[in-house]
Protein backbone atom coordinates (compact mmCIF):
# COMPACT_ATOMS: atom_id res chain seq x y z
CA UNK A 1 0.00 0.00 0.00
CA UNK A 2 1.60 3.31 -1.68
CA UNK A 3 0.95 5.13 2.32
CA UNK A 4 3.13 7.97 3.52
CA UNK A 5 4.54 5.86 7.11
CA UNK A 6 4.92 9.17 8.85
CA UNK A 7 1.19 9.69 8.05
CA UNK A 8 -0.53 6.48 8.47
CA UNK A 9 0.06 4.53 11.68
CA UNK A 10 -0.44 0.96 10.48
CA UNK A 11 2.20 1.12 8.18
CA UNK A 12 4.34 2.59 10.70
CA UNK A 13 3.54 -0.25 13.26
CA UNK A 14 3.48 -3.01 10.23
CA UNK A 15 7.13 -1.97 9.62
CA UNK A 16 8.07 -2.09 13.33
CA UNK A 17 5.96 -5.85 13.69
CA UNK A 18 7.59 -7.72 10.64
CA UNK A 19 11.40 -6.00 11.50
CA UNK A 20 10.49 -7.20 15.19
CA UNK A 21 9.66 -10.54 14.33
CA UNK A 22 12.22 -10.98 11.83
CA UNK A 23 14.91 -10.42 14.72
CA UNK A 24 12.91 -12.74 17.53
CA UNK A 25 11.72 -15.84 15.47
CA UNK A 26 12.79 -15.53 11.81
CA UNK A 27 10.83 -17.24 9.21
CA UNK A 28 7.71 -18.11 11.75
CA UNK A 29 4.74 -16.66 11.38
CA UNK A 30 4.31 -13.55 12.79
CA UNK A 31 1.61 -13.36 15.97
CA UNK A 32 -0.59 -10.08 16.48
CA UNK A 33 -3.13 -10.90 19.71
CA UNK A 34 -5.94 -9.82 21.43
CA UNK A 35 -7.87 -10.41 24.43
CA UNK A 36 -11.85 -10.39 25.11
CA UNK A 37 -13.24 -11.35 28.11
CA UNK A 38 -16.63 -12.43 27.37
CA UNK A 39 -18.15 -11.25 30.94
CA UNK A 40 -20.94 -9.30 29.41
CA UNK A 41 -22.18 -7.19 26.19
CA UNK A 42 -18.42 -6.87 24.63
CA UNK A 43 -18.82 -3.26 23.20
CA UNK A 44 -17.43 -1.03 21.08
CA UNK A 45 -14.84 0.37 23.28
CA UNK A 46 -13.56 -3.77 23.51
CA UNK A 47 -13.84 -3.75 19.56
CA UNK A 48 -10.54 -1.62 19.64
CA UNK A 49 -8.26 -4.39 21.14
CA UNK A 50 -9.29 -6.25 18.22
CA UNK A 51 -9.18 -3.61 15.27
CA UNK A 52 -5.69 -2.44 16.27
CA UNK A 53 -4.16 -5.60 15.35
CA UNK A 54 -6.60 -6.87 12.99
CA UNK A 55 -5.46 -3.65 10.64
CA UNK A 56 -1.92 -4.05 11.93
CA UNK A 57 -2.13 -8.02 10.71
CA UNK A 58 -4.09 -7.11 7.97
CA UNK A 59 -1.32 -4.80 6.18
CA UNK A 60 1.20 -7.49 7.22
CA UNK A 61 -0.12 -10.28 5.33
CA UNK A 62 -0.40 -7.62 2.63
CA UNK A 63 3.12 -7.80 1.95
CA UNK A 64 2.82 -11.21 1.85
CA UNK A 65 4.12 -12.17 5.20
CA UNK A 66 2.76 -14.83 6.70
CA UNK A 67 0.68 -13.89 9.95
CA UNK A 68 -1.80 -14.69 12.56
CA UNK A 69 -3.71 -12.30 14.47
CA UNK A 70 -5.06 -14.52 18.11
CA UNK A 71 -7.67 -13.56 20.26
CA UNK A 72 -7.48 -15.33 23.14
CA UNK A 73 -11.20 -15.44 24.50
CA UNK A 74 -11.09 -15.33 28.67
CA UNK A 75 -14.15 -17.50 28.93
CA UNK A 76 -11.96 -19.04 31.80
CA UNK A 77 -11.91 -16.04 34.11
CA UNK A 78 -14.28 -15.91 37.12
CA UNK A 79 -17.87 -14.10 37.01
CA UNK A 80 -17.15 -10.94 39.04
CA UNK A 81 -21.09 -9.63 39.23
CA UNK A 82 -24.39 -9.65 37.97
CA UNK A 83 -25.18 -7.07 35.11
CA UNK A 84 -27.87 -4.94 34.93
CA UNK A 85 -31.00 -6.60 33.17
CA UNK A 86 -30.04 -10.26 34.80
CA UNK A 87 -32.04 -11.53 37.16
CA UNK A 88 -30.66 -11.47 41.16
CA UNK A 89 -30.48 -15.50 41.67
CA UNK A 90 -27.11 -15.27 38.79
CA UNK A 91 -25.59 -13.98 42.00
CA UNK A 92 -24.82 -17.20 43.53
CA UNK A 93 -22.82 -18.36 40.26
CA UNK A 94 -20.03 -15.56 41.31
CA UNK A 95 -16.50 -16.62 41.53
CA UNK A 96 -17.29 -19.27 38.93
CA UNK A 97 -15.69 -19.82 35.22
CA UNK A 98 -17.68 -17.79 33.23
CA UNK A 99 -18.66 -20.94 31.22
CA UNK A 100 -19.60 -22.67 34.17
CA UNK A 101 -22.61 -19.79 34.76
CA UNK A 102 -25.10 -20.71 32.99
CA UNK A 103 -26.47 -18.10 30.33
CA UNK A 104 -29.26 -15.33 30.69
CA UNK A 105 -32.51 -16.58 30.50
CA UNK A 106 -34.04 -17.30 26.88
CA UNK A 107 -30.71 -17.39 25.72
CA UNK A 108 -29.94 -20.93 22.83
CA UNK A 109 -26.26 -20.77 24.37
CA UNK A 110 -24.78 -23.30 26.49
CA UNK A 111 -23.27 -20.88 28.93
CA UNK A 112 -22.50 -17.33 29.99
CA UNK A 113 -19.31 -17.78 27.81
CA UNK A 114 -20.52 -18.15 24.98
CA UNK A 115 -24.02 -16.30 25.25
CA UNK A 116 -22.05 -13.16 24.87
CA UNK A 117 -19.22 -14.66 22.43
CA UNK A 118 -22.14 -15.28 20.06
CA UNK A 119 -22.53 -11.91 18.53
CA UNK A 120 -19.26 -11.02 18.30
CA UNK A 121 -18.24 -13.62 16.53
CA UNK A 122 -20.89 -12.69 14.09
CA UNK A 123 -19.78 -8.63 14.13
CA UNK A 124 -16.13 -10.10 13.23
CA UNK A 125 -16.99 -11.84 10.10
CA UNK A 126 -18.74 -8.79 8.67
CA UNK A 127 -16.25 -6.60 9.67
CA UNK A 128 -14.18 -9.01 7.70
CA UNK A 129 -11.92 -9.87 10.61
CA UNK A 130 -9.65 -12.88 9.98
CA UNK A 131 -8.17 -14.71 13.25
CA UNK A 132 -7.41 -17.63 15.28
CA UNK A 133 -9.85 -17.69 18.76
CA UNK A 134 -8.45 -19.19 21.55
CA UNK A 135 -10.96 -20.73 24.50
CA UNK A 136 -8.63 -20.26 27.75
CA UNK A 137 -11.19 -22.97 29.18
CA UNK A 138 -10.46 -25.54 27.09
CA UNK A 139 -6.68 -24.29 26.98
CA UNK A 140 -6.57 -25.15 30.91
CA UNK A 141 -9.18 -27.61 31.31
CA UNK A 142 -7.03 -30.09 28.69
CA UNK A 143 -3.87 -29.35 29.59
CA UNK A 144 -2.43 -27.83 27.50
CA UNK A 145 -0.84 -24.81 29.84
CA UNK A 146 0.42 -27.67 32.62
CA UNK A 147 3.90 -27.13 31.71
CA UNK A 148 3.78 -23.08 32.49
CA UNK A 149 1.71 -23.76 35.58
CA UNK A 150 4.29 -26.00 37.27
CA UNK A 151 6.97 -23.07 35.96
CA UNK A 152 5.34 -20.47 37.44
CA UNK A 153 4.74 -22.15 40.82
CA UNK A 154 8.30 -23.24 40.94
CA UNK A 155 9.55 -19.60 39.92
CA UNK A 156 6.92 -18.24 42.45
CA UNK A 157 8.92 -16.86 44.28
CA UNK A 158 10.73 -14.67 41.75
CA UNK A 159 7.10 -13.75 40.86
CA UNK A 160 6.22 -12.36 44.41
CA UNK A 161 9.53 -10.26 43.84
CA UNK A 162 8.75 -8.89 40.79
CA UNK A 163 5.17 -8.06 41.61
CA UNK A 164 6.53 -6.47 45.35
CA UNK A 165 8.45 -4.25 43.26
CA UNK A 166 5.26 -2.63 43.13
CA UNK A 167 3.52 -2.96 45.79
CA UNK A 168 2.84 0.32 47.79
CA UNK A 169 0.75 0.84 50.68
CA UNK A 170 -3.17 1.30 49.88
CA UNK A 171 -2.32 -0.75 46.16
CA UNK A 172 -4.31 -3.85 46.11
CA UNK A 173 -2.29 -5.30 42.96
CA UNK A 174 -5.35 -5.18 40.67
CA UNK A 175 -3.79 -2.81 37.69
CA UNK A 176 -6.04 0.24 38.13
CA UNK A 177 -4.27 3.31 37.08
CA UNK A 178 -3.44 6.35 38.72
CA UNK A 179 -6.05 8.18 38.75
CA UNK A 180 -4.22 11.63 39.13
CA UNK A 181 -2.80 10.97 35.31
CA UNK A 182 -5.92 10.65 33.57
CA UNK A 183 -9.32 13.49 32.97
CA UNK A 184 -12.34 12.30 35.03
CA UNK A 185 -14.02 10.57 32.57
CA UNK A 186 -10.77 8.64 31.53
CA UNK A 187 -10.68 7.44 35.05
CA UNK A 188 -13.91 6.17 35.09
CA UNK A 189 -13.43 4.38 32.08
CA UNK A 190 -10.65 2.75 33.22
CA UNK A 191 -12.29 1.72 36.26
CA UNK A 192 -15.35 0.42 33.85
CA UNK A 193 -12.84 -1.24 31.28
CA UNK A 194 -10.98 -3.27 33.85
CA UNK A 195 -14.03 -4.60 35.60
CA UNK A 196 -14.85 -6.42 32.40
CA UNK A 197 -11.23 -7.79 31.91
CA UNK A 198 -8.87 -9.99 33.37
CA UNK A 199 -6.86 -7.60 35.13
CA UNK A 200 -9.65 -6.33 37.16
CA UNK A 201 -10.32 -7.04 41.19
CA UNK A 202 -8.31 -9.86 41.43
CA UNK A 203 -5.36 -10.44 43.56
CA UNK A 204 -2.58 -11.16 42.33
CA UNK A 205 -1.64 -14.50 44.56
CA UNK A 206 -0.89 -13.23 47.49
CA UNK A 207 -2.12 -14.65 50.53
CA UNK A 208 -1.93 -15.46 54.44
CA UNK A 209 0.00 -18.62 53.27
CA UNK A 210 2.13 -17.35 51.43
CA UNK A 211 2.48 -16.46 47.55
CA UNK A 212 1.11 -18.93 45.07
CA UNK A 213 0.13 -17.71 41.54
CA UNK A 214 -2.50 -20.31 40.68
CA UNK A 215 -5.72 -20.29 41.99
CA UNK A 216 -7.73 -23.51 42.13
CA UNK A 217 -11.85 -23.40 41.34
CA UNK A 218 -13.00 -25.37 44.30
CA UNK A 219 -14.21 -29.21 43.00
CA UNK A 220 -17.63 -28.94 45.33
CA UNK A 221 -18.99 -25.22 44.25
CA UNK A 222 -16.80 -24.53 41.44
CA UNK A 223 -16.00 -21.13 42.27
CA UNK A 224 -12.62 -19.42 42.98
CA UNK A 225 -13.35 -18.71 46.67
CA UNK A 226 -10.15 -20.39 47.36
CA UNK A 227 -7.05 -20.14 49.30
CA UNK A 228 -3.86 -22.28 48.53
CA UNK A 229 -2.46 -23.31 51.90
CA UNK A 230 0.72 -25.36 50.99
CA UNK A 231 2.38 -26.72 48.00
CA UNK A 232 5.06 -29.25 47.11
CA UNK A 233 7.38 -28.32 44.46
CA UNK A 234 8.58 -32.03 43.89
CA UNK A 235 5.56 -33.76 44.09
CA UNK A 236 3.17 -31.30 43.14
CA UNK A 237 0.57 -31.86 46.05
CA UNK A 238 -1.48 -28.35 46.38
CA UNK A 239 -3.44 -28.15 49.19
CA UNK A 240 -6.44 -25.82 49.21
CA UNK A 241 -9.53 -24.67 51.63
CA UNK A 242 -12.47 -23.00 50.23
CA UNK A 243 -14.80 -20.66 51.88
CA UNK A 244 -17.81 -23.33 51.00
CA UNK A 245 -16.37 -25.62 53.63
CA UNK A 246 -14.65 -27.83 51.27
CA UNK A 247 -10.59 -28.83 51.71
CA UNK A 248 -8.85 -30.75 49.63
CA UNK A 249 -5.39 -32.05 48.09
CA UNK A 250 -4.73 -32.25 44.39
CA UNK A 251 -1.83 -33.29 42.27
CA UNK A 252 -1.42 -29.77 40.51
CA UNK A 253 0.43 -32.03 37.59
CA UNK A 254 -3.10 -33.30 37.04
CA UNK A 255 -5.36 -30.48 37.82
CA UNK A 256 -7.15 -29.14 35.42
CA UNK A 257 -9.68 -27.08 37.42
CA UNK A 258 -7.68 -24.07 37.69
CA UNK A 259 -5.74 -20.79 36.51
CA UNK A 260 -3.12 -18.67 36.95
CA UNK A 261 -3.59 -15.16 38.52
CA UNK A 262 -4.24 -12.69 36.18
CA UNK A 263 -0.78 -10.79 36.14
CA UNK A 264 1.32 -14.59 35.38
CA UNK A 265 -1.17 -15.91 33.13
CA UNK A 266 -0.62 -12.92 30.45
CA UNK A 267 3.04 -12.79 30.11
CA UNK A 268 2.82 -16.64 30.60
CA UNK A 269 0.33 -16.09 27.32
CA UNK A 270 2.56 -14.25 25.46
CA UNK A 271 5.29 -16.60 25.41
CA UNK A 272 3.77 -19.83 24.67
CA UNK A 273 2.36 -18.16 21.75
CA UNK A 274 4.90 -15.95 20.80
CA UNK A 275 3.26 -12.60 20.76
CA UNK A 276 5.07 -10.07 18.70
CA UNK A 277 2.28 -7.67 18.73
CA UNK A 278 -0.54 -6.80 21.13
CA UNK A 279 -2.25 -3.45 22.22
CA UNK A 280 -3.14 -2.74 25.95
CA UNK A 281 -5.82 0.04 27.32
CA UNK A 282 -5.04 2.70 29.35
CA UNK A 283 -6.50 0.73 32.28
CA UNK A 284 -3.01 -1.52 31.57
CA UNK A 285 -0.23 1.50 31.20
CA UNK A 286 -0.15 2.77 34.56
CA UNK A 287 2.98 1.31 37.23
CA UNK A 288 1.73 -1.57 38.77
CA UNK A 289 -0.31 -2.73 35.87
CA UNK A 290 -0.67 -6.53 34.47
CA UNK A 291 1.40 -5.13 30.93
CA UNK A 292 3.91 -3.34 33.06
CA UNK A 293 4.35 -6.30 35.38
CA UNK A 294 4.22 -8.57 32.60
CA UNK A 295 6.73 -7.30 31.05
CA UNK A 296 9.15 -8.11 33.83
CA UNK A 297 7.26 -12.06 34.28
CA UNK A 298 7.24 -13.02 30.49
CA UNK A 299 11.72 -12.54 30.18
CA UNK A 300 12.48 -13.73 34.13
CA UNK A 301 10.30 -16.57 34.44
CA UNK A 302 9.16 -17.48 31.08
CA UNK A 303 11.89 -17.54 28.89
CA UNK A 304 9.48 -15.05 26.45
CA UNK A 305 9.25 -11.10 25.51
CA UNK A 306 6.78 -8.90 25.63
CA UNK A 307 4.76 -8.02 22.74
CA UNK A 308 5.33 -4.42 21.45
CA UNK A 309 2.51 -2.40 21.29
CA UNK A 310 0.60 1.08 21.35
CA UNK A 311 -1.66 1.98 24.54
CA UNK A 312 -4.96 2.72 23.45
CA UNK A 313 -7.78 5.29 23.83
CA UNK A 314 -11.30 4.64 24.68
CA UNK A 315 -14.15 4.68 22.33
CA UNK A 316 -16.90 6.80 23.14
CA UNK A 317 -20.79 7.31 21.84
CA UNK A 318 -22.28 10.36 21.07
CA UNK A 319 -24.44 11.84 23.32
CA UNK A 320 -23.73 8.71 25.87
CA UNK A 321 -20.94 8.06 29.21
CA UNK A 322 -18.19 5.99 28.63
CA UNK A 323 -19.21 2.70 27.66
CA UNK A 324 -18.93 -0.28 30.15
CA UNK A 325 -19.66 -3.95 29.79
CA UNK A 326 -20.31 -4.18 33.57
CA UNK A 327 -23.10 -2.12 33.04
CA UNK A 328 -26.63 -2.61 30.34
CA UNK A 329 -27.64 -0.97 27.36
CA UNK A 330 -24.24 -0.61 26.32
CA UNK A 331 -23.48 -0.49 22.45
CA UNK A 332 -22.06 -3.22 20.92
CA UNK A 333 -20.17 -3.72 17.33
CA UNK A 334 -23.63 -5.71 16.36
CA UNK A 335 -25.82 -2.63 17.25
CA UNK A 336 -23.54 -0.52 15.44
CA UNK A 337 -24.00 -2.92 12.37
CA UNK A 338 -27.71 -2.33 12.98
CA UNK A 339 -27.16 1.32 11.43
CA UNK A 340 -24.00 1.51 9.47
CA UNK A 341 -22.32 -0.53 7.17
CA UNK A 342 -18.84 -2.64 8.03
CA UNK A 343 -16.31 -0.04 5.76
CA UNK A 344 -17.80 2.97 7.79
CA UNK A 345 -16.91 0.79 11.12
CA UNK A 346 -13.90 0.12 9.96
CA UNK A 347 -12.88 3.63 9.38
CA UNK A 348 -13.39 4.85 12.83
CA UNK A 349 -11.06 2.35 13.88
CA UNK A 350 -8.50 2.61 10.74
CA UNK A 351 -8.32 6.41 10.48
CA UNK A 352 -7.72 7.61 14.20
CA UNK A 353 -3.97 6.41 15.64
CA UNK A 354 -4.71 4.05 18.77
CA UNK A 355 -3.99 6.62 21.26
CA UNK A 356 -6.59 8.83 19.79
CA UNK A 357 -10.08 8.89 21.53
CA UNK A 358 -13.03 9.06 19.19
CA UNK A 359 -16.71 8.75 19.33
CA UNK A 360 -19.25 6.53 17.56
CA UNK A 361 -22.54 8.18 16.42
CA UNK A 362 -25.85 6.75 17.07
CA UNK A 363 -27.67 10.42 17.15
CA UNK A 364 -27.95 13.03 14.35
CA UNK A 365 -23.87 13.06 14.08
CA UNK A 366 -24.03 9.72 11.87
CA UNK A 367 -25.66 11.91 8.98
CA UNK A 368 -22.79 13.85 8.85
CA UNK A 369 -20.58 11.16 9.18
CA UNK A 370 -21.73 8.93 6.15
CA UNK A 371 -21.73 12.06 4.13
CA UNK A 372 -18.07 12.66 5.39
CA UNK A 373 -17.13 9.10 4.29
CA UNK A 374 -19.29 9.41 0.74
CA UNK A 375 -17.10 12.55 0.27
CA UNK A 376 -13.90 10.22 1.15
CA UNK A 377 -14.43 7.90 -1.46
CA UNK A 378 -15.74 10.06 -4.11
CA UNK A 379 -12.02 12.01 -3.07
CA UNK A 380 -10.01 8.15 -3.35
CA UNK A 381 -12.14 7.75 -6.72
CA UNK A 382 -10.92 11.09 -8.14
CA UNK A 383 -7.01 10.48 -6.61
CA UNK A 384 -7.39 13.42 -4.54
CA UNK A 385 -7.23 12.18 -1.20
CA UNK A 386 -4.18 12.72 0.82
CA UNK A 387 -2.11 9.24 1.49
CA UNK A 388 -3.28 8.54 4.85
CA UNK A 389 -7.16 9.06 4.16
CA UNK A 390 -6.44 7.05 0.87
CA UNK A 391 -5.23 4.23 3.06
CA UNK A 392 -7.55 4.61 5.60
CA UNK A 393 -10.16 4.15 2.85
CA UNK A 394 -8.46 1.42 0.96
CA UNK A 395 -8.58 -0.66 4.94
CA UNK A 396 -11.99 0.07 5.69
CA UNK A 397 -13.62 -0.74 1.99
CA UNK A 398 -11.55 -4.55 2.44
CA UNK A 399 -9.37 -6.49 3.91
CA UNK A 400 -5.91 -8.96 2.25
CA UNK A 401 -9.05 -11.51 1.78
CA UNK A 402 -10.70 -9.09 -0.65
CA UNK A 403 -13.04 -6.37 -0.65
CA UNK A 404 -15.87 -5.88 1.86
CA UNK A 405 -19.58 -6.01 0.19
CA UNK A 406 -21.04 -2.78 0.02
CA UNK A 407 -24.01 -0.97 -1.39
CA UNK A 408 -24.58 -1.52 -5.02
CA UNK A 409 -26.32 2.18 -5.46
CA UNK A 410 -25.41 4.49 -2.40
CA UNK A 411 -27.29 7.04 -1.81
CA UNK A 412 -26.88 9.93 0.57
CA UNK A 413 -27.64 8.15 4.24
CA UNK A 414 -29.52 11.19 5.75
CA UNK A 415 -31.68 11.15 2.38
CA UNK A 416 -32.66 7.72 3.32
CA UNK A 417 -33.31 8.24 6.40
CA UNK A 418 -36.27 11.74 5.57
CA UNK A 419 -37.52 8.91 3.20
CA UNK A 420 -38.01 6.05 5.13
CA UNK A 421 -38.49 8.56 8.41
CA UNK A 422 -41.87 9.72 6.26
CA UNK A 423 -42.57 6.56 4.63
CA UNK A 424 -42.39 4.50 7.37
CA UNK A 425 -40.90 2.01 5.63
CA UNK A 426 -43.56 1.44 3.25
CA UNK A 427 -41.65 -0.55 0.47
CA UNK A 428 -43.57 1.08 -2.19
CA UNK A 429 -43.73 4.65 -1.58
CA UNK A 430 -40.25 3.97 -0.87
CA UNK A 431 -39.35 2.55 -4.06
CA UNK A 432 -41.47 5.95 -5.55
CA UNK A 433 -39.52 8.13 -3.93
CA UNK A 434 -36.25 6.84 -5.12
CA UNK A 435 -36.69 6.65 -8.33
CA UNK A 436 -37.45 9.87 -8.21
CA UNK A 437 -34.35 10.93 -6.81
CA UNK A 438 -32.71 10.91 -9.77
CA UNK A 439 -34.03 10.54 -13.14
CA UNK A 440 -31.04 10.43 -14.85
CA UNK A 441 -30.15 7.36 -12.97
CA UNK A 442 -33.21 5.92 -11.06
CA UNK A 443 -33.04 3.45 -8.61
CA UNK A 444 -34.55 0.22 -9.98
CA UNK A 445 -35.38 -1.73 -6.90
CA UNK A 446 -34.68 -1.20 -2.90
CA UNK A 447 -32.30 -4.33 -3.23
CA UNK A 448 -29.69 -2.00 -5.08
CA UNK A 449 -29.43 0.79 -1.72
CA UNK A 450 -29.27 -1.96 0.57
CA UNK A 451 -27.81 -2.25 2.79
CA UNK A 452 -27.49 1.42 3.69
CA UNK A 453 -31.22 1.63 3.41
CA UNK A 454 -31.79 -1.10 6.15
CA UNK A 455 -29.43 0.64 7.98
CA UNK A 456 -31.06 4.00 7.60
CA UNK A 457 -34.19 2.47 8.69
CA UNK A 458 -32.92 0.75 11.64
CA UNK A 459 -31.23 4.04 12.53
CA UNK A 460 -34.92 6.29 12.13
CA UNK A 461 -36.85 3.47 14.06
CA UNK A 462 -34.69 2.67 16.80
CA UNK A 463 -32.82 5.51 17.67
CA UNK A 464 -34.77 8.61 16.56
CA UNK A 465 -36.89 9.68 19.42
CA UNK A 466 -41.05 9.66 18.25
CA UNK A 467 -41.22 13.27 19.16
CA UNK A 468 -38.84 13.69 16.55
CA UNK A 469 -40.07 11.55 13.70
CA UNK A 470 -41.75 13.42 10.81
CA UNK A 471 -45.63 13.38 10.53
CA UNK A 472 -47.05 14.59 7.17
CA UNK A 473 -49.89 16.24 7.81
CA UNK A 474 -53.55 14.59 6.13
CA UNK A 475 -55.43 17.69 5.95
CA UNK A 476 -54.46 21.41 5.06
CA UNK A 477 -53.87 23.64 8.07
CA UNK A 478 -56.88 25.74 7.11
CA UNK A 479 -56.15 28.02 9.66
CA UNK A 480 -52.85 29.11 8.80
CA UNK A 481 -53.65 28.78 5.53
CA UNK A 482 -56.47 31.66 5.61
CA UNK A 483 -53.57 34.15 7.38
CA UNK A 484 -50.93 34.27 4.25
CA UNK A 485 -50.26 37.49 3.55
CA UNK A 486 -50.17 37.76 -0.28
CA UNK A 487 -46.28 37.75 -0.39
CA UNK A 488 -46.49 34.28 1.13
CA UNK A 489 -49.27 32.97 -1.32
CA UNK A 490 -47.27 34.21 -4.34
CA UNK A 491 -44.04 32.04 -3.09
CA UNK A 492 -46.60 29.23 -2.45
CA UNK A 493 -47.98 29.75 -6.46
CA UNK A 494 -44.38 29.63 -7.69
CA UNK A 495 -43.65 26.35 -5.71
CA UNK A 496 -46.32 24.39 -7.05
CA UNK A 497 -46.47 26.35 -10.44
CA UNK A 498 -42.48 24.98 -10.52
CA UNK A 499 -43.23 21.40 -9.49
CA UNK A 500 -43.79 19.39 -12.73
CA UNK A 501 -40.70 20.72 -14.40
CA UNK A 502 -38.33 20.23 -11.21
CA UNK A 503 -39.60 17.20 -9.90
CA UNK A 504 -36.61 15.12 -9.10
CA UNK A 505 -33.57 15.91 -6.30
CA UNK A 506 -31.74 18.68 -7.60
CA UNK A 507 -33.99 20.25 -9.36
CA UNK A 508 -36.38 20.76 -6.29
CA UNK A 509 -33.54 22.24 -4.21
CA UNK A 510 -33.33 24.66 -7.00
CA UNK A 511 -37.05 25.63 -6.80
CA UNK A 512 -37.17 25.91 -3.15
CA UNK A 513 -34.20 27.76 -3.11
CA UNK A 514 -34.86 30.19 -6.55
CA UNK A 515 -38.81 31.25 -5.04
CA UNK A 516 -37.22 33.60 -2.49
CA UNK A 517 -34.62 34.92 -5.13
CA UNK A 518 -37.32 35.28 -7.65
CA UNK A 519 -39.40 37.20 -5.00
CA UNK A 520 -36.36 39.25 -4.57
CA UNK A 521 -35.89 39.68 -8.52
CA UNK A 522 -32.62 37.95 -8.04
CA UNK A 523 -31.14 36.01 -10.84
CA UNK A 524 -30.58 32.26 -9.53
CA UNK A 525 -27.35 31.95 -9.79
CA UNK A 526 -26.86 35.20 -6.74
CA UNK A 527 -24.97 34.06 -4.15
CA UNK A 528 -26.37 34.62 -0.68
CA UNK A 529 -27.48 37.61 1.27
CA UNK A 530 -28.25 38.25 4.49
CA UNK A 531 -31.61 39.80 3.17
CA UNK A 532 -31.88 36.62 0.83
CA UNK A 533 -30.84 34.43 3.61
CA UNK A 534 -33.89 35.91 5.87
CA UNK A 535 -36.27 35.40 2.88
CA UNK A 536 -35.07 31.30 2.48
CA UNK A 537 -35.14 31.08 6.43
CA UNK A 538 -39.21 32.33 6.15
CA UNK A 539 -39.94 30.26 3.56
CA UNK A 540 -38.74 27.18 4.61
CA UNK A 541 -40.82 27.52 8.47
CA UNK A 542 -43.74 27.99 6.37
CA UNK A 543 -43.41 25.21 4.29
CA UNK A 544 -42.40 22.78 6.83
CA UNK A 545 -45.73 24.68 9.22
CA UNK A 546 -47.96 23.41 6.07
CA UNK A 547 -46.32 19.76 5.53
CA UNK A 548 -45.54 18.65 9.17
CA UNK A 549 -47.18 20.92 11.14
CA UNK A 550 -43.10 22.68 12.53
CA UNK A 551 -40.56 24.80 11.71
CA UNK A 552 -37.97 22.32 10.92
CA UNK A 553 -37.85 18.94 9.56
CA UNK A 554 -36.94 16.99 6.89
CA UNK A 555 -34.41 18.46 4.12
CA UNK A 556 -36.88 20.20 1.62
CA UNK A 557 -36.43 18.61 -1.11
CA UNK A 558 -36.58 14.90 0.07
CA UNK A 559 -39.36 16.21 2.05
CA UNK A 560 -41.39 17.16 -0.95
CA UNK A 561 -40.36 14.11 -2.72
CA UNK A 562 -41.87 12.10 -0.15
CA UNK A 563 -45.08 13.59 0.55
CA UNK A 564 -45.50 13.30 -3.40
CA UNK A 565 -46.92 16.13 -6.13
CA UNK A 566 -50.93 15.68 -5.41
CA UNK A 567 -50.58 15.88 -1.49
CA UNK A 568 -48.34 18.80 -1.69
CA UNK A 569 -50.62 20.64 -4.20
CA UNK A 570 -53.56 19.64 -1.61
CA UNK A 571 -51.52 20.98 1.33
CA UNK A 572 -49.86 24.19 0.22
CA UNK A 573 -52.92 25.65 -1.81
CA UNK A 574 -54.68 28.62 0.07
Amino acid sequence: MAANPEADWVSRFADEVIAEAERRAPGKPIVCASGLSPSGPIHLGNLREVMTPHLVADEIRRRGHEVVHIISWDDYDRYRKVPAGIDESWAQHIGKPLTSVPAPAGSAYPNWAEHFKASMIESLAQLGVEYRGISQTEMYTSGAYTEQVLLAMRERGKIDAVLDRYRTKGRTGSGAPQQGKLDEDEAAAAQEAAEGSGAAAEDDGTGATGYFPYKPYCSVCDRDLTTVVAYDDETTELSYTCQCGHTETVLLSEHRRGKLVWKVDWPMRWAYEGVVFEPSGVDHSSPGSSFQVGGQIVGEVFGGQQPIGPMYAFVGISGMAKMSSSKGGVPTPADALQIMEPPLLRWLYARRRPNQAFKIAFDQEIQRLYDEWDTLGRKVAEGAANAADTAAHSRAVGTAAGPLPVTPHPLPYRTLASIVDITTGDPEQTLRILRDLDPADPVASLDETRPRLDRAQHWITTQVPAEQRTRVLAEPDATLLGKLDDDQRESLRLLLAGLDDHWSLEGLTTLVYGVPKTRLGLPMDVKPTPELKVAQREFFALLYHLLVGRDTGPRLPTLLLAVGPDQVRKLLTP
